[in-house]
């Protein structure tokens, strides 16, 4: 299994309209429904997921389906706006989607959660670790990554460790950079610490200067960061250049290779937690099995952590549907077929779910960006 380890110191996705409005699976395919961001500042986590996991439905199509029958991911684009969101999962839903799968983000999948809830359809693997979606219970939502509380924690933890006690927290204004920022500060107080200032940005937005200002002058030693790669990056850059030395800490949704991408080599030093197996490393065998489809696959495909977590979330899915199609594949006996595979290791990334808990895993690691565009785990 992989172990926490303490850290010292990139195929097109076709957004659709609508669907029609019949409830049976249709043409012996497997329907998913998705909705994620496609285009705006955050695309590049939802195309990054979508590319992932469609790289692992394909190698299933390729092998005869599930039950001879091939899967299809519906993927709709909801710039990560909840509004546009909702009304994608209404589209999905009111089709003959038989799972919702890969919603990216906190907002979003905060809509859409209640719609699946009460269509009695599985809510599986959103690109999300807010404890809102996580509690209490549902019986229709599970989750395939840690929480934004494993990820604050083990950060904190770091830089308390490293001596770096004056934390300041930058965060997205909305559910998930609270969700961040709930962890943050349930990590500080046990310790006997609270941040020493926050800031916010819009959703959306790289409107960052009154948040440099506001964290620059409380003289922090360290930088906690809950916000997507476009506002993440623009602060990073504005605090640099009014001078700010200090460390910046980012949760895994940031992500990883966008915000690389979009430092160039203003990224060297800057932390990014994970909780997926890294796509870099092969000393696990999901890692190696990953390389090697994307190196398969060719074109468009990359290794980075969004796009391993879409394929590792695809293949837990596809676990528990082929659970379920013993008994004939329904909505009801998905939710079963994921509950019955318990505690397994899917190539070194343990997975646990059960009938009280549909939270598989909260594994939480550190990578560290570097200035060439790399990410060093």
């Amino acid at each position: 299994m992989i172990n926490r380890r303490r850290f010292s110191v990139a195929t097109g996705v076709v957004a659709v309209s609508g669907f029609p409005s019949v409830h049976a699976q249709s043409g012996g395919k497997i329907v998913l429904g998705q909705s994620a961001a496609l285009t705006g500042p955050a695309s590049q986590l939802g195309i990054q997921f979508s590319q992932g996991a469609r790289l692992y439905f394909d190698q299933v199509n390729a092998q005869g389906g599930v039950s001879g029958r091939q899967i299809e991911l519906r993927t709709m684009d909801d710039g990560y706006e909840p509004d546009r969101c909702q009304e994608n999962t209404r589209k999905l839903l009111s089709g003959d989607a038989l799972a919702l799968f890969g919603y990216v983000g906190t907002p979003t999948s905060a809509v859409a959660l209640p719609l699946a809830t009460q269509a009695k359809i599985p809510f599986v693997a959103p690109c999300t670790g807010a404890m809102v979606l996580r509690e209490p219970f549902n019986k229709w939502a599970f989750h395939v990554r840690a929480s934004y509380q494993d990820e604050t924690a083990l950060i904190v933890k770091q830089l308390t460790q490293l001596g770096l006690e004056r934390i300041a927290v930058f965060y997205q204004n909305d559910g998930y950079g609270k969700a961040g920022l709930d962890g943050v500060n349930l990590a500080l107080s046990k310790l006997g610490h609270k941040p020493v200032a926050l800031a916010t940005v819009e959703r959306n937005s790289v409107d960052v200067a009154a948040a440099v200002q506001t964290l620059r002058a409380a003289q922090p030693q360290a930088i906690v960061q809950i916000s997507a790669y476009k506002s993440c990056a623009a602060f990073i850059r504005a605090a640099r250049k009014a001078g700010y030395g200090g460390q910046f800490f980012n949760v895994s949704f940031v992500g990883t290779q966008a915000l690389a991408d979009e430092l160039g080599k203003d990224a060297a030093g800057i932390v990014v937690s994970q909780v997926m197996p890294s796509p870099y490393s092969m000393t696990t065998a999901i890692s190696r099995e990953f390389a090697a489809a994307v190196k398969t696959a060719g074109g468009e495909s990359r290794a980075n952590f969004s796009s391993i977590e879409g394929y590792l979330s695809a293949k837990v899915l596809v676990e528990g549907m082929k659970r379920a199609a013993t008994k004939g594949l329904t909505p009801e006996s998905l939710v079963t077929g994921l509950e019955s595979i318990g505690t397994q290791s899917f190539g070194g990334f343990a997975v646990a779910f059960s009938g009280t808990d549909h939270v598989a895993s909260s594994f939480v690691d550190l990578s560290m960006l570097t200035g060439d565009g790399r990410v060093r785990t």
